[in-house]
């Protein structure tokens, strides 16, 4: 999730102007020097591990990540008195707890404090248990695959539901080179780059539901993700793991708030986007500091599901996603020296009559799908 300057409230200072029939854009000052405000990002996991983010609101405008909060202490504590510790993972400005078993009778916050000494905490939240997804399914329709998702919970005590995903397929490079340029000379090439990659995004939209309208506590083939027959995520092997989250009401608004200040908001009819904030707040010293994030307390549930290209109609024709790479350029003899570097690669000779014609050349994000994924098969890979 991307966070958004000064409470998401810049989201609704993008205007333009129109003068002499052109449109320019304007940027209000305070959009290129927003505060930095503390973003929490995460809930308290009562049936597995918590990882939760810290990292600092920006501009809107810088093409670039989230500055990240580094060396915090953080903590989950419970009311009556039991603290959790979460250490920095490898991944900077994210923190993990052990595996948790929370009792769901007491309730939790996130208490941490930066490395600057500032001081901050979550509200104290109940604990919700996630009930199973009964079904993920897809279908092949005319345009491409439609998947959806259905869940219940037979005590009626959930009502308010969070989806997440995150999509895995393979990626197989179109050249598999037999030459490399090393010592100012071509020669074989010593170390094979990977035939196949793999290559995993989450879902970037804020998915909910609820209940409350229904006489039963039923979601219902709700719609996670389209696919298009075209989307190069089909070629070969794709997957879609889906993440259910059970949300007290609280949380379920503040989410309700965030999909609409980011995804409904660009013309004049759009609702206007409203501070957002959450229930994570500063602590003595640095009490009345905003921050945003909202920590609520509850387990997951998650379900995986598998779609072959062989599952597909014959007739769909997916990208390959390397469509800007055909065909490979081709290096003239004499010119390695000049052609060849870190992002330059030579694929293989050509020979004509027994002489070296040329060099067919690609960049390395063409050859190597590793600039495009990992190497390492995933575990849950069949």
């Amino acid at each position: 999730m991307r966070h958004f300057s000064t409470s998401t409230q810049i989201l609704g200072w993008s205007l333009v102007l129109l003068l002499s029939s052109c449109i320019d854009p304007f940027t209000p000052p305070s959009i290129s020097s927003p505060p930095s405000y503390l973003v929490v990002d995460g809930f308290i996991n009562s049936r597995g591990i918590s990882t939760i983010s810290l990292s600092r609101t920006y501009a809107i405008a810088l093409a670039a990540s989230p500055p990240t909060e580094t060396s915090a202490s953080v903590f989950i504590e419970a009311q009556s008195g039991r603290r959790y510790s979460l250490r920095e993972s490898a991944v900077k400005g994210t923190y993990v707890s052990d595996p948790l078993a929370l009792p769901p009778a007491d309730t939790y916050r996130l208490h941490l404090t930066t490395a600057a000494g500032k001081e901050y905490a979550s509200t104290y939240v109940p604990v919700k248990t996630t009930p199973p997804i009964d079904t993920v399914a897809w279908r092949a329709t005319g345009t491409g695959v439609d998947i959806t998702m259905s869940a219940h919970d037979p005590a009626n005590a959930t009502q308010y539901y969070r989806f997440e995903y995150a999509e895995t397929w393979e990626i197989v490079s179109p050249y598999i080179p037999s030459l490399e340029f090393l010592g100012g000379r071509l020669r074989p090439l010593s170390v094979p780059f990977p035939a196949l990659c793999w290559r995993t995004v989450r879902g970037t939209t804020v998915q909910l539901a609820n209940t409350t309208t229904l006489t039963q506590d039923v979601v219902a083939s709700y719609p996670l993700r389209q696919l298009p027959s075209t989307a190069p995520q089909l070629l070969r092997q794709y997957s879609l793991l889906v993440q259910q989250h059970a949300l007290t009401k609280d949380e379920y608004q503040y989410w309700e708030l965030l999909r609409k200040n980011t995804e409904t908001i660009g013309s004049l009819f759009d609702p206007q986007p409203v501070q957002l904030t959450g229930n994570v707040q500063g602590l003595g010293s640095n009490a009345g500091a905003i921050a945003l994030g909202y920590v609520g307390a509850h387990s997951l549930s998650e379900k995986r599901i598998f779609i072959a290209r062989r599952q597909l109609p014959a007739a769909w024709r997916p990208l390959t996603g390397y469509e800007s790479c055909m065909p490979p350029d081709t290096v003239r003899p004499g010119a390695e020296t000049y052609a060849f570097g870190t992002n330059y690669l030579p694929i293989y000779a050509t020979y004509k009559n027994g002489g070296l014609v040329g060099i067919l050349a690609a960049t390395a994000d063409c050859i190597d799908c590793r600039r495009r994924g990992s190497a390492i098969r995933p575990s849950y890979w069949p």
